[in-house]
C-alpha cells in the first residue's frame, strides 16, 4: 500500500514523503493513529502541502539552534564537585550536569545534543561539542573545579616536623 506520511514517523521516513508498506501495518498501525493517508491523486495536493510545511519547520529549527550555537561557541561553564584523594571526583560529570549549569546561565540545551565520549572523571579543562541540528554545532569550554575553586589537583604541604633536642641535665 503506497501512503503518504503526514509526521515523522521513526524507522519510516519524513512528513510529506511516499512510502510502500504492507496493508496490515498502514491499516491496522499508521492510519489509526493518524500518521498516513493513502497515497492517491486527491492527496497530491495535501502531499506538496506537507511537504512545504515540514521544509518551513526545518529551516525554522535550523536558524534557532544557528542561533544558540553562535551564542554558546566559546562559552565557558564551571562545574564544582566534591573530590577525595588525590584529586579524584566523588562521582562524574555527565551531559545532565553541564546540560543543568547550562540552564542556570540561560540557555535550554537538550542533554542528547551533549556530545560526550565518556563521563567525566577528572578535574580540568574540557572542550565539549553540543550537536544542536545537522551541520549546527557548537564547542564549550567546561571547567571541572574542586570546592576550593581548583581545576587541577594541588597536593597538600607535608607537615613539617620539629626536631626535638634532648634536654640536658
Amino acid at each position: 500500500m503506497r501512503v503518504i506520511l503526514k509526521t515523522d514517523v521513526p524507522n519510516l521516513g519524513r512528513a510529506g514523503e511516499i512510502k510502500e508498506v504492507k496493508n496490515g501495518y498502514a491499516r491496522n498501525y499508521l492510519i489509526p493513529r493518524n500518521l498516513v493517508m493513502s497515497a492517491d491523486a486527491r492527496s497530491e495536493k495535501q502531499r506538496a502541502f506537507l511537504e512545504s510545511v515540514q521544509k518551513r519547520k526545518v529551516e525554522k529549527r535550523k536558524k534557532t539552534a544557528a542561533e544558540l550555537a553562535a551564542n554558546l561557541n566559546g562559552k565557558e561553564i564551571r562545574i564544582t564537585m566534591k573530590t577525595g584523594e588525590e584529586g579524584r571526583l566523588f562521582g562524574s560529570v555527565t551531559n545532565i550536569q553541564i546540560a543543568r549549569a547550562l540552564e542556570t546561565e540561560g540557555f535550554l540545551v537538550d542533554k542528547k545534543a551533549i556530545l560526550l565520549d565518556e563521563p567525566i572523571k577528572a578535574l580540568g579543562e574540557y572542550n565539549i561539542a553540543i550537536k544542536f541540528y545537522e551541520g549546527v554545532q557548537s564547542v564549550l569550554k567546561v571547567y571541572v573545579q574542586d570546592e576550593n575553586g581548583n581545576t587541577s589537583y594541588v597536593a597538600p604541604a607535608p607537615a613539617e616536623a620539629t626536631l626535638e633536642t634532648p634536654a640536658t641535665e
